[in-house]
């Protein structure tokens, strides 16, 4: 199985997505997948002009000259596309909605019906990656990922794909804490990670016991907040 990790933090090594992201591919390749991320943020990625020449005048093919195209190569070689990206306004990045706007190349312009009635594009390419997501946000409750959970059902659908993991992580800002007293903590998080990799490489879903372990909270969610509130007085009274 190939993986690629399309990640749109503008953090990149720095960032808690990639810690997860760094997780999870130790433990798909372990599974004996090929694997690969993809940093966005050092991409020339322009955003979509809506000209449909990718439909029309060369299709599959936009006329933009940036590293879309070589990007594309790389989703539609893959078995799993991986969405890595922080929460921003309970949605994605710019860079991560920038990158999933130039897609539409790989779909056709033509209607047709979902087996649900609902009319979608044509696929234009037999081979679709299935797709997973991985996130974190600062806030502490697994309930704001519920738009990135709608809109990945939305894209798995429209692209006749099929969405086999999604992985949030609420206090996303735990996982870079140098804390001796959070190690054992985030250490046991990381390992459920890798846990999730090497079943998605093997498996091709996330077992629901796996499920269940990432969903857990490090830490009490009061407890992380009064911390985060305190960071911030600090960050302030610095100012």
């Amino acid at each position: 199985m190939k993986i690629v990790v399309f990640n749109g933090s503008p953090r990149m090594e720095k960032g808690n997505t990639h810690v997860m992201v760094e997780a999870f591919l130790e433990g798909a390749a372990s599974a004996g997948a090929e694997v690969e991320n993809v940093f966005l943020f050092r991409k020339k990625i322009r955003p979509c002009l809506g000209c449909f020449d990718c439909w029309l005048k060369t299709p599959g093919k936009c006329m933009q000259k940036d590293d879309m195209e070589g990007l594309l190569s790389l989703f539609r070689d893959a078995d799993l596309i991986v969405f890595a990206t922080p929460l921003y306004v309970d949605n994605v990045t710019g860079i991560m909605k920038t990158f999933m706007d130039r897609i539409i190349p790989l779909i056709e312009p033509y209607f047709e019906k979902d087996p649900q009635g609902e009319y979608r594009h044509r696929k234009r390419y037999q081979k679709i990656p299935k797709i997973a997501v991985i996130s974190n946000c600062g806030f502490a409750e697994q309930s704001h990922f519920q738009v990135l959970n709608l809109l990945f059902k939305r894209v798995a659908r429209n692209m006749q794909s099929e969405l086999v993991a999604e992985i949030y992580r609420g206090a996303g800002e735990l996982l870079k804490l140098d804390m001796p007293m959070l190690k054992p903590l985030i250490d046991a998080y990381r390992d459920v990670l890798k846990k999730a990799g090497r079943e998605v490489a093997a498996d091709g879903k996330l077992s629901d016991d796996t499920k269940a372990e990432l969903d857990k909270p490090i830490v009490p969610h009061d407890m992380y907040m009064d911390g985060a509130n305190k960071y911030w007085d600090k960050l302030l009274s610095a100012v």
